[in-house]
């Protein structure tokens, strides 16, 4: 499984939705077991969940689970019914190393995404996110404001400084990073700004809470035609020792930069 530039969160209580997450095309799909279920009505929903997986079609993509946290009544079950399928799982709310040790334990080789989205989980994430089977971590901003006792704001300013810190511990651990969630599905155009300040950031990808948002998610972390050709050029550039192109300065960074996006392109330099 690759690192996706959409993961599309969907309520495990819901079949009908699961079975209609793959109409969108998101790159993963995450069948929810955590936030988007009620505590009453875990122990009915996981069931439920694991039927909505195993019936999905074999062209459906990548799937995950996301289980509660470690330490709730329901981590034991949650991932012992994930093993029952071929999904992945989302780890929410990861705080210790400890913890994904245990869930590899128990779940096996099968890809893992982790959530970093407390004051405790940001302030180790280059830690947890060094761990060997980490396929990406996300930044779950809403969790984590409450964590701290914040407010969520627009701007994200309030978020800035820990949605840095997971995208640079992903980055030095070597594995995807998944930017934040937006929660107002209506709003394209402010999603487009979010996603793109996230782009900006260094993340490989969003969190999408609606199917609305994969299109939206696809079109800012797929670079553009424009993009590809400007990359081809500034490799080209450096193989023939020119150290201008379109009047700026290409140096090995620029290098670096091209070869990224190319291949989040899927082409060859």
């Amino acid at each position: 499984m690759t690192v996706p530039r959409s993961l599309l969160f969907v309520p495990g209580g819901r079949a009908d939705m699961v079975a209609k997450a793959p109409r969108s095309s998101p790159d993963a799909i995450a069948v929810d077991l955590e936030d988007a279920v009620a505590a009453d009505d875990k122990d009915t929903a996981r069931p439920t969940a694991v039927g909505a997986v195993l019936d999905l079609p074999e062209d459906a993509g990548a799937v995950l689970v996301r289980v509660n946290p470690p330490g709730t009544p329901w981590f034991d079950d949650d991932v012992e019914a994930v093993g029952r399928t071929r999904a992945g799982v989302v780890l929410p709310k990861y705080e210790d190393p400890a913890q994904l040790r245990d869930l590899r334990d128990r779940a096996g080789e099968r890809p893992v995404v982790v959530g970093i989205e407390t004051a405790r989980g940001v302030a180790r994430a280059r830690e947890l996110l060094s761990e060997p089977g980490v396929l990406a971590g996300y930044f779950g901003a809403e969790d984590f404001i409450a964590s701290v006792g914040g407010r969520r704001t627009p701007s994200s300013r309030e978020v800035l400084f820990a949605r840095s810190e997971v995208l640079l511990a992903a980055r030095l651990g070597g594995v995807g990073a998944l930017d934040q969630a937006v929660v107002n599905v209506r709003d394209a155009e402010f999603f487009r700004t979010d996603a793109g300040e996230g782009r900006d950031l260094g993340y490989d990808g969003k969190i999408c809470i609606h199917p609305s948002q994969v299109t939206l998610a696809h079109e800012v972390f797929t670079p553009s035609e424009e993009d590809v050709a400007h990359a081809r050029d500034v490799v080209e550039a450096g193989r023939a020792g020119v150290g201008v192109v379109n009047g700026e300065m290409v140096d090995d960074v620029h290098l670096r930069m091209a070869a990224a996006v190319l291949a989040r392109a899927g082409v060859e330099a």
